[in-house]
């Protein structure tokens, strides 16, 4: 049924200028009596980065352009995503649950019990009025590029919904090279070619494409082309990087050669003691070290030792050329004397990725045959290789598991807003969500969401809030106690009330019922209060029940259990055998 459902749906500029010494300045404010000018927005969403991947959340990887718009701006401990991109990205642009714009499952996945429910459609709804339009209609020239994943054919593409110029990659996934390559092969002599789009029309990518470079250029040549137009702009880079498959130029990759063969727990402990150092964890907070399923470092074999420590390289090198291209873009808004009146909002679409795309349709036949992934190759094209639960679990510190779960590692991602008027330097700890980041944009930039009716169409609202006064420090939190946020995908489920959360895992994941915790005092969900606190579980699960009526959320019995992609159960067994492999011949030779 799976692959039923599958196969229905189908160099770099530097920024030496600000690395050499000019420092990015907090944003000011319009001088008083000085009439005001509307502010660009750009939205900036990185691909299965891990909670702890940047360098302003602890990590080791080099990325001075996102930890400079940390440290001058506002930077998010408690916001949260989906456990999937595509949700994610449908909440981000609709301000409202992705059970009610169409995403209440991945479209990959979706079952014939969801296919076709209101909310489960596949692509972004017509109930809800898009980022995009809203921005355009109040005067926005309005512009993407990368990842969109909210509709595959030409009428669900972004040039029917708001975006004046747009060059995207439609789908999940792809090969980061010219190749075009997808990701999934339901027959491993067919596997399916990504599908990308400018304006709408089908185009393929130049051979000398990378992602975040191209992607990174197109948004700024689609900057310049309406620079005359005296319009300010909403900009929207949606990088498919550190997404595997991991690729990377040899130039990045060769900065982190070797700085991975200690391997998990030596990482995790650095990570982890420059988190506390930042004051993002206390120093009695526990440490989720990785489910039991998975091997620990010093039990896998040399050759495994160093595939791993090769595809870790290759994951930071993606994230170093991403900031690189961050920088390039600034650069260019501080070129043409933009910067300072831009927002600039900076997320992950969900936590670092330990799953496995192979048990997919036969996608793990399609790998071991067709693709070269031996050690050495890894992160050119030709090769297919994941990041895996390990070094995800890393990335996630201190957090348990990681994209797919609804605990903290799943759907806790680094956020971070810069821009004019905001606290510079401030840290944020109060919860936030993604579809705050929609009336918050529309406040910041004067514009107003339709409301209930769009056209003489009725339209959902916004469920959303605005931070702008939490972002300038004006109110202590964006969310009362009194807020539930809800989270459903694929059989798995979690709430957020106040200080408690509860979540439901199936089993070997989790207890295959609801779990309690309370996230103040316990964030990586390491003491399960269901038992001890029966009144809390029950005024949960209440709150639970009524974000189901009002999302329209279905609950299947046994979701969760379906074989796929959110397992991964057999990494370690892939690994095993791409780290003894020999060079084979690359795709298309």
């Amino acid at each position: 049924m799976l692959i039923q459902m599958l196969s229905q749906i189908f160099k770099y500029s530097t920024t030496a200028a600000l690395l050499a010494g000019v420092v990015l300045a907090a944003p000011v404010a319009a001088a008083p009596g000085a009439a005001a000018k509307r502010p660009n927005i750009l939205v900036i969403l990185a691909d299965d980065l891990g909670y702890t991947d940047i360098g302003s959340y602890g990590g080791e990887i080099a990325t001075p352009n996102i930890d400079r718009l940390a440290k001058t701006g506002v930077k998010m401990t408690q916001f949260y995503a989906s456990p999937f991109c595509s949700p994610t990205r449908a909440m981000l642009l609709s301000g409202t649950d992705n059970h009610l714009a169409g995403f209440g499952d991945m479209a990959e996945l979706m079952t014939a019990e969801q296919k076709g429910r209101p909310g489960y459609e596949g692509y972004l709804n017509e109930r809800v009025v898009p980022m995009a339009q809203v921005l355009k209609d109040a005067g926005y020239r309005t512009a993407m590029a990368g990842k969109w994943h909210l509709g595959v054919p030409e009428q669900f593409s972004p040039a029917s919904r708001g975006f004046e110029q747009s060059y995207v990659l439609t789908m999940g996934g792809s090969s980061h090279w010219g190749d075009q390559g997808g990701i999934i092969a339901l027959d491993p002599e067919k596997p399916i070619r990504a599908v990308y789009r400018e304006n709408g029309k089908a185009v393929d990518v130049p051979k000398d494409f990378y992602s975040s470079e191209f992607f990174a250029g197109k948004l700024i040549d689609y900057l310049k082309s309406g620079e005359s137009s005296g319009k300010p702009f909403f900009g929207y880079l949606a990088f498919t990087a550190p997404h595997w498959p991991l690729h990377a130029p040899d130039v990045d990759i060769a900065k982190y050669e070797g700085r991975y063969k200690e391997g998990y727990d030596r990482l995790r402990q650095e990570r982890l003691e420059r988190m506390r150092n930042l004051r993002l964890v206390n120093k009695d907070t526990p440490v989720y070290e990785g489910h039991p399923s998975w091997p620990k470092w010093d039990s896998l074999t040399p050759q495994q030792k160093e595939s791993e420590a090769r595809r870790m390289a290759v994951y930071a090198a993606m994230i170093d050329h991403m900031d690189h291209q961050i920088g390039r873009v600034m650069d260019y808004l501080k070129a043409t004397g933009e910067l300072d009146n831009t927002y600039i909002f900076f997320m992950s679409d969900n936590g670092a990725d330990g799953n496995s795309v192979y048990d997919v349709g036969r996608t793990r036949e399609w790998i071991h045959r067709d693709m070269d992934n031996s050690t050495a190759h890894i992160g050119k094209q030709g090769s297919f290789a994941e990041y895996g639960p390990g070094w995800a679990q890393v990335g996630s510190t201190p957090f348990k598991l990681y994209k797919s779960f609804m605990y903290e590692g799943g759907i806790s991602v680094p956020a971070i807003v810069w821009g004019p008027g905001l606290k510079k330097g401030s840290v944020k700890q109060g919860l936030a969500h993604v579809t705050d980041i929609a009336p918050t944009i529309y406040e910041l930039a004067g514009a107003k969401h339709p409301g209930t009716e769009y056209n003489g169409k009725p339209v959902l609202p916004l469920r959303g809030k605005s931070m702008v006064a939490y972002l300038k420090g004006q109110k202590p939190a964006v969310h009362d106690k009194t807020d539930a946020i809800g989270w459903e995908l694929g059989g798995r489920k979690a709430l957020r009330k106040g200080d408690w959360k509860i979540v439901f895992a199936n089993k070997q994941w989790g207890t295959g019922d609801w779990e309690l915790y309370n996230i103040a005092r316990d964030r990586s969900e390491s003491r399960n209060l269901a038992s001890s606190e029966p009144a809390r579980l029950k005024e949960m699960i209440a709150a639970w029940n009524v974000y189901v009526a009002e999302t329209g959320t279905m609950e299947i019995p046994n979701l969760a259990e379906r074989p796929g992609y959110s397992n991964g159960a057999r990494y370690y067994e892939d690994l095993a055998v791409e780290a003894a492999q020999a060079t084979r011949v690359k795709v298309g030779e």
